[in-house]
């Protein structure tokens, strides 16, 4: 038995559409501003951990802060931590390997929420700021990058599926809880 879908439809740039359906390059661009949005967000946050950017603590500083929080090998964690923002937000920004990236994301602000549970929900010692960005990383990491990403020249990638995106956020989720058993 097949299902029919009686709504009018017109061509609209060679496609098929719905009257009042939004257009596909409306949802490349909404994505791509996403994507920039995040991408560099989080690897500014990175550059200040990394460089020292930004009135940033640079690795020292960042070595400190996950002392003072329980993260055992502070040191390693905090370049792990650095690498992450900066290169999984570089590559969000620009639609590379966006599953990846998008996972690595994900994974490092669930630490960061983490990290402040516990301090409310409204900032600075709250958690929206962190949860806006774990949903961000999670919802373009299911979502995909968009026509408008380097993904497009990767045969694996060009056309993104709901397996990959969910697979990463899984991936993400998994990493993100070891790190956190291992912080106790």
């Amino acid at each position: 038995m097949t299902s029919t879908d009686f709504r009018p439809t017109r061509s609209i740039g060679g496609q098929d559409r719905t009257p009042g359906q939004s257009s596909p390059h409306a949802y490349d661009v909404g994505l791509l501003v996403l994507r920039l949005a995040l991408g560099l967000v989080m690897a500014a946050h990175g550059a200040q951990k990394l460089f020292g950017w930004f009135d940033g603590g640079g690795l020292a500083g960042t070595e400190a802060f996950f002392d003072s929080v329980g993260y055992p090998a502070a040191g390693t964690m905090a370049l792990v931590a650095a690498l992450t923002e900066t290169f999984g937000g570089l590559a969000l920004a620009l639609g590379v390997l966006t599953p990846l990236a998008g996972a690595a994301v994900f994974g490092t602000m669930l630490n960061a929420l983490a990290v402040k549970w516990g301090g409310g929900f409204f900032g600075p010692q709250g958690v929206e700021y962190e949860l806006v960005l774990v949903a961000l990383a999670a919802g373009l990491t299911l979502t995909g990058p968009g026509r408008l990403a380097l993904d497009r020249a990767l045969p694996v990638l060009r056309e993104h599926r709901l397996r990959h995106g969910f697979g990463a956020v899984v991936l993400g989720a998994v990493v993100a809880g070891v790190i956190l058993l291992i912080r106790g």
